[in-house]
């Protein structure tokens, strides 16, 4: 595993993303996927930099057989975002409660989600099959 640290700010977003992508490109990672994990690091980072109160967040990424793993750790405020009922996407727009759908969107898009509060901290890990 190859880790970034760096401020929980989404103003790092793009040093975020541009150390994840440096892998996949490497792995030759399709288009598709690679846009696929970009928008739920997008969404996970940035729910990190917004919601969590930690300074800094740990991003580690790895790849095991065709699978890419990549973990977001943060010592920022307890909360487990699988735990909250996914939204009720059937309903209109403004039917809906605010909030859910990004997190909702990486686990429909990602192939295994997990989250686990550990040593006090946030460790949130997806994975995704990066083959064609």
């Amino acid at each position: 595993m190859k880790e970034l640290i760096t401020e929980a700010s989404t103003e790092k977003l793009d040093e975020v993303l541009d150390f994840i992508d440096g892998f996949l490109n490497e792995w030759e990672c399709p288009m598709r996927v690679m846009t696929q994990i970009n928008i739920a690091a997008e969404e996970i980072f940035v729910n990190i930099a917004h919601y969590s109160g930690s300074e800094n967040a740990k991003i580690s990424i790895g790849k095991s057989g065709d699978m890419a793993e990549i973990t977001f750790t943060d010592s920022g405020i307890p909360y487990n975002p699988l735990a909250r009922p996914d939204p009720d996407v059937t309903l209109p727009a403004e039917k809906r409660r605010i909030g859910g759908l990004g997190i909702y969107i990486v686990k429909k898009s990602m192939d295994e989600v997990s989250y686990d509060y550990r040593n006090g901290h946030n460790v949130f890990t997806i994975r995704k099959r990066i083959t064609a």
